[in-house]
């Protein structure tokens, strides 16, 4: 994977840095696994508006991934491709045993014509092969964590993401998430070897407001630039700097820690995520 500076030949490309997509060796989706994607413009079934600045994009079809790897077995990489809902890339399988298609998420070091497997049991940990956290070896690199087993990935599935089985006590793993949190999950849960494909994701860089649009997202507002009666930072004489940085239903932001101290799972989080 790789990324590519364009020349300025107009003011769009002139910061323009863009994906090589050197890895991606299929351009049209298998027909069987897409679907039609509905969009809400950010408005509820009232027609209300609950999700600001959404809106427009170009129109998509879903591809429908296989996160929970519950069919068992060996299967051939058929192609890696570009999936316009996700950052990380795609991977089409074919199982050997009866030739059915899924979609998964790829993992970096994917290649057209390798043979993964995802089983119960203990196997090979090697690049896209899925398996209970219980029989990885310690300090694995692994994806597509489940945090609850069956229920299918939920970690450390977008673009470059990857975390780290640290330690295993008794029926808990120790894993080190992206975010540094280090929480314990059930080792029956399953989890894929490597690291999510597209890692120079975080490197791009649009070059023009356009593109954004393009992607669905409507222009935002500064809440300091609003009149009082819009947002709490809204109004002043002048260019008053706002006050206190809050949302628009008054909560402090940049800090201020919004997590309930009741909450059952915080008995699992051994780490606090790094602020």
């Amino acid at each position: 994977m790789s990324v590519r500076k364009l020349k300025p030949i107009t003011p769009g490309q002139r910061f323009r840095i863009v994906n090589n997509f050197d890895t991606i060796t299929k351009s049209t989706p298998e027909k069987s696994l897409t679907a039609p994607l509905k969009r809400s413009g950010g408005r509820n079934n009232k027609g209300k508006m609950t999700v600001k600045n959404i809106g427009g994009g170009h129109k998509r079809k879903y591809r429908l991934i296989d996160f929970k790897r519950d069919k068992f077995g060996g299967s051939e990489v058929l192609s890696i491709e570009y999936d316009p809902n996700r950052s990380a890339f795609i991977a089409l399988i074919e199982y050997k045993k009866d030739k059915e298609k899924r979609y998964v998420i790829a993992q970096n070091g994917l290649s057209v014509g390798q043979t993964i497997v995802a089983s119960d049991n203990k196997i090979t940990p090697e690049v896209g092969n899925t398996m209970p956290l219980k029989d990885m070896p310690l300090g694995s690199i692994v994806s597509c964590i489940e945090l609850r087993p069956g229920q299918g990935a939920v970690l450390a599935r977008s673009a470059g993401a990857f975390a780290q089985l640290m330690a295993r006590d008794g029926k808990y793993a120790n894993i080190k998430l992206p975010s540094g949190e280090v929480r314990m999950i059930l080792s029956v849960c399953r989890a894929t070897i490597g690291i999510v494909s597209n890692s120079d994701h975080q490197l791009l860089v649009s070059g023009k407001a356009g593109r954004s649009r393009w992607l669905g997202r409507r222009p935002r507002t500064r809440p300091v630039a609003m009149n009082p009666v819009d947002h709490p930072m809204g109004g002043g004489e002048g260019r008053a700097s706002g006050g206190h940085p809050r949302s628009k239903n008054g909560v402090p932001a940049k800090g201020y820690k919004t997590r309930s101290k009741k909450k059952a799972s915080s008995k699992y989080i051994l780490e606090r995520r790094k602020r």
